[in-house]
């Protein structure tokens, strides 16, 4: 057959072939761009995603520190460095994850920071359990301690207060009391000489004369004797300037003397002399010793 006949020529042919070609090459690249471009944002997004999430583990982490700070536990000096150390790579973590884009080598760098960083709080979260553990048992230790010791303040304070109860009994018990406590009216006259009396307007001074009851407790000493005395209508006969005390209080006494007691049965005198003139009436007198009251007696003048 002849050439032309043909309705495609040879160079014709050619040229097809070669767009042929062409176009399966642009197929193959923009195949390989796209399966690139895909493989690309896979990538990317993985990327993303991980560091969000050490982010998140990074700021848990922050917290968990937070939280230890929250106990107010009082640290080690160990601890304290430990936690200053971990909040610096904290810093350096987040700081680092704020970056737009991460490359693979720095994601990796991160991803084992953070390994790091949550063994690090495994150990140190360990380390606070224990303290808190050492510090709740040296607080029930300090409780039990201090109530020991409360327990024992309310015993000594008990005990104190015992003490002085019997000490007072004792006091009370150790004070002399009076026996057969008499009294009787003189007048004096110029001579000196008393002569017994039972009218006011004769009497002069007033004589009382007691025993002192049997006391083992006593003291054989010198003791104070201080006198009280009451006229008819009640008034108490004394110098303002003479004071002591007995019964928990201070009081005037009309007069005193010192007695030598030896639980000899011994009989006492004590007189007292009225700076006023005598009134008709019931006279009464108080004795005391030793902070209490002695005895007491009465008369009746006509």
């Amino acid at each position: 057959m002849s050439d032309k006949s043909d309705p495609v020529n040879k160079g014709d042919r050619n040229k097809i072939y070669f767009l042929v070609v062409v176009i399966i090459a642009l197929l193959g690249t923009n195949a390989y761009l796209f399966i690139k471009d895909k493989k690309e944002n896979e990538r990317f997004a993985t990327v993303s995603t991980e560091k969000d999430r050490l982010k998140l583990e990074v700021e848990k982490i922050e917290v968990e520190l937070d939280k230890v700070n929250a106990l107010n536990l009082t640290l080690s000096e160990k601890l304290l460095k430990e936690q200053e150390l971990a909040r610096g790579k904290i810093a350096e973590l987040k700081a680092a994850l704020q970056k737009g884009v991460l490359t693979q080598t720095e994601l990796i760098a991160a991803q084992k920071e953070v390994r790091d960083l949550r063994e690090f709080m495994k150990t140190y979260n360990d380390d606070i359990l224990r303290l808190k553990k050492e510090n709740s048992l040296l607080k029930n230790e300090r409780d039990s301690l201090k109530a020991s010791a409360n327990f024992a303040s309310e015993r000594a304070s008990e005990l104190e207060k015992r003490n002085l109860e019997l000490r007072e009994k004792v006091k009370t018990g150790a004070a002399l009391k009076a026996a057969n406590v008499h009294i009787t009216a003189y007048k004096v006259k110029s001579s000196g000489k008393n002569i017994e009396v039972t009218r006011a307007s004769s009497a002069k001074k007033l004589s009382v004369k007691f025993d002192i009851a049997q006391n083992e407790l006593a003291q054989k000493d010198y003791h104070k004797i201080y006198l009280r005395v009451f006229d008819p209508a009640g008034n108490l006969i004394a110098n303002e300037n003479n004071m002591f005390e007995a019964d928990g209080q201070e009081m005037q006494f009309s007069s005193s003397t010192s007695i030598s007691y030896n639980d000899d049965n011994t009989t006492f005198n004590m007189d007292w002399i009225n700076p006023n003139e005598f009134i008709k009436g019931e006279y009464s007198i108080i004795l005391y010793a030793d902070g209490y009251t002695m005895g007491r007696a009465e008369i009746m003048l006509r």
